[in-house]
């Protein structure tokens, strides 16, 4: 066996793994401690706060008696609470039955409903709460493209390329540029250019304004890679340029999608640029089931390539109230798709191999990771929103449930019985653990 030849994939499945750890982690964290800090706030008391599960690595504790602790297996936390069975919540009826009053208070099963239900609802919406800062502030950092459209950094690129950084785009191809924020014009004006490996461009360069020559505006560059895509198992890394699919060069980012769609699964042989060099690379398009305006789904083939510009355009920072409400709507948008997609799937309009289990995940925290720190976090905050809205589904053991178990009690004005609590909750655990075994053989079986 060629120890040397495992090195790499061993280095990658590290890599993997530790970028799932921290990921998780963090979202982990910190939808526990929304269950810790609102519990708190509502005068329940917590025995212990674990991130991972089993063997105590590290604890300590605090001067209000909660245990803070990191156990070996980090796939995962809890809050214990005052008067809680386990780390799953449940009634300690012995614990529970030597009280006095005032320190039934503050247990989570002597507490005001109002208490408990809060305390419950806070993890997820912590998540929640996490994702949309997160958001804010990549908004923030990535601002808002300057009009007239200036350029802030080039690409490496293979073509003739005589533009400089700080010039500021007048014309193209003798067509004045529209604003870039009027992006229906914006598309309509580059659709209309050739698609030709040259154009001329018209800038503005100091006091002067001058012709110069530069690629495609969007060439075939891969900007990002979608992970556990096509382009991502065949090898591309963000920043490669497709040169020629089949033999044929292209020059246009839409010669290579119309190339993918018209290929109906077919391998495609393709020359790739570099830094320089020249790779040829396969790979096999996949049929994508992809979401529409009016909720319905269409299949596509992808390649998963995120195309751009061949320059980044110079940004001005955005207000903080303006990223704000992009970031909450962007929350908006993971769950609607989510849950969109989720039906979909139950309904059968499209493959129930959309749904990633834990091996999808990991492989997608590596990839995230390794295409740079700011993907990472926002697939951080992706999956912090996910994680929220799985804990809201109405099943007993989830968040959800034990807030349908509060509505019930505020309707009939008494909780479940401890007996009716007992068979909801292995159900849910059944159910839970069936969902998560089928995501895994997702993973495994799934094309």
């Amino acid at each position: 066996m060629d120890i040397a030849a495992l090195l790499p994939q061993f280095g990658s499945l590290i890599w993997t793994l530790l970028a799932f750890v921290i990921a998780l982690s963090v979202i982990v964290a910190i939808h526990e401690y929304g269950h810790y800090i609102v519990g708190r706030w509502s005068g329940i008391d917590a025995d212990v706060f674990s991130l991972g599960f089993g063997p105590v690595l590290f604890s300590r504790v605090d001067k209000r008696g909660t245990k803070w602790q990191f156990a070996l297996l980090p796939l995962g936390g809890y809050v214990k609470f005052k008067g809680d069975s386990n780390a799953s919540g449940g009634k300690d009826d012995e614990a529970m039955a030597v009280l006095s009053e005032s320190e039934r208070r503050r247990t989570m099963n002597g507490a005001p409903l109002w208490a408990r239900a809060a305390t419950v609802a806070a993890g997820p919406v912590f998540n929640f709460a996490l994702s949309i800062l997160i958001f804010t502030g990549i908004f923030m950092l990535r601002g808002d493209v300057t009009d007239p459209v200036k350029v802030g950094e080039l690409r490496a690129v293979p073509a003739q390329n005589e533009l400089q950084v700080g010039d500021v785009l007048i014309e193209i191809e003798g067509v004045d540029l529209p604003a870039y924020s009027e992006s229906s014009s914006f598309q309509s004006f580059l659709d209309d250019l050739p698609q030709q490996e040259h154009l001329d461009y018209t800038v503005q360069r100091g006091d002067d304004q001058l012709v110069v020559q530069g690629p495609y505006v969007y060439p075939p560059v891969a900007t990002q890679i979608i992970p556990r895509s096509a382009a991502d198992d065949a090898g591309f890394q963000a920043g490669d340029i497709i040169i020629s699919v089949d033999g044929s060069n292209i020059y246009a980012f839409e010669q290579l999608r119309e190339a993918v769609e018209g290929s109906e699964g077919a391998t495609l042989n393709l020359e790739v640029w570099r830094g320089g060099d020249i790779r040829d690379l396969q790979l096999t398009p996949r049929s994508t089931d992809e979401p529409q305006r009016d909720g319905t789904f269409e299949t596509n083939y992808r390649i998963g390539i995120v195309g751009g510009m061949f320059f980044e355009p110079a940004t001005e920072m955005r207000g903080a109230i303006d990223a704000f409400v992009s970031g909450i709507q962007q929350t908006g948008r993971i769950v609607d798709g989510s849950l969109t997609g989720l039906w979909s799937m139950i309904t059968g309009a499209i493959s129930t191999c959309n749904l990633s289990g834990p091996i999808g995940i990991a492989e997608t925290s590596g990839s995230m990771a390794s295409q740079g720190t700011t993907s990472f976090i926002w697939f951080i905050a992706v999956l912090s929103t996910a994680v929220g809205l799985l804990n809201l589904f109405p099943i007993p053991v989830l968040d959800g449930g034990h807030l349908v178990f509060h509505a019930y009690e505020a309707v009939t004005g008494r909780p479940p019985s401890d007996k009716a609590l007992r068979v909801l909750m292995a159900i849910g655990l059944t159910m839970l653990l069936s969902l998560m075994l089928f995501a895994l053989s997702n993973d495994l079986f799934c094309p």
